[in-house]
């Protein structure tokens, strides 16, 4: 649900008129969880109109009927299932409409932005005989030696070819620091996701799928989605969570070499 609009509505509902007008990123709000079907005990999924989905029925406040997915459209920028609100971002940091493809080019779609949450993602490209910096083939081991957010283990620098050649050393750390010095999509802040921000764009309705896509494919690509996160493990200082391509997150060895997605940006309100 998203807070910050609900808060200022209390506040102000003025306000709320004028942001919709101005079309601007809610910035620092909570995305909703994607789920927009109704359920009762012998019949799923049922129509949320029903009479026992209703908050006087024997099935009442479902998830669905609640928050930004239960009335997505106002003040929707982009695109996107339910209460989502995507936009494409090219390599030069500019807003594309939804039909753009990925590509090298200034123009071309290379970021996608979270229109709720204020976050960039980065968008993976593929080429399976030249394989860039990007590449969703491209993995790394987690490295971090920072002392005061590696949870005691700084994890390993890697090797120079589970990369593709395209780093000296894949790992983590040295990743970031190439797609910063590129200045990917007019940003320099691009980092490791934590566990919450890999969640904030899970579209939990899709898991009943017999092919579940999670991550908005049109958005993000059905591959390339899945990522290493900044959360350590207390009981296991060589782990990480991971977070892949279907929504699954478990705890990974910070040697294994892994795909990795990087964000851009805060979100205050996780």
């Amino acid at each position: 649900m998203n807070r910050l609009l609900k808060g200022i509505r209390r506040c102000s509902p003025g306000l709320v008129v004028s942001l919709a007008t101005l079309a601007l990123p809610q910035v620092n709000a909570l995305n909703d969880t994607g789920t927009t079907a109704c359920y009762t005990n012998n019949q799923f999924p049922t129509s949320c109109t029903a009479a026992v989905i209703s908050d006087s029925g024997t099935h009442p406040r479902q998830d669905s009927r609640l928050g930004r997915d239960a009335n997505p459209s106002p003040g929707k920028i982009g695109a996107g299932a339910a209460g989502f609100d995507f936009t494409k971002i090219s390599n030069a940091g500019n807003a594309l409409p939804a039909s753009a493809t990925l590509g090298a080019g200034a123009n071309d779609w290379a970021c996608t932005r979270d229109n709720v949450t204020g976050l960039l993602w980065e968008v993976k490209t593929s080429n399976p005989s030249t394989p860039g910096l990007r590449d969703v083939a491209n993995t790394y081991t987690w490295y971090n030696p920072n002392a005061a957010s590696n949870g005691g283990d700084a994890g390993s620098t890697g090797n120079t070819t589970s990369c593709n050649g395209t780093l000296a050393a894949c790992n983590t750390q040295d990743y970031i620091a190439a797609v910063n010095a590129a200045n990917l999509c007019g940003r320099s802040d691009w980092r490791l996701p934590d566990y919450k921000d890999a969640f904030t764009i899970f579209n939990s309705q899709t898991l009943g799928n017999s092919t579940p896509t999670p991550f908005d494919p049109t958005y993000f690509l059905a591959r390339g989605s899945s990522t290493f996160t900044t959360n350590t493990l207390i009981q296991q200082p060589n782990s990480v969570f991971y977070v892949d391509s279907s929504g699954m997150s478990f705890a990974s060895k910070t040697s294994l070499a892994r795909q990795v997605r990087l964000v851009a940006g805060t979100n205050a309100f996780r």
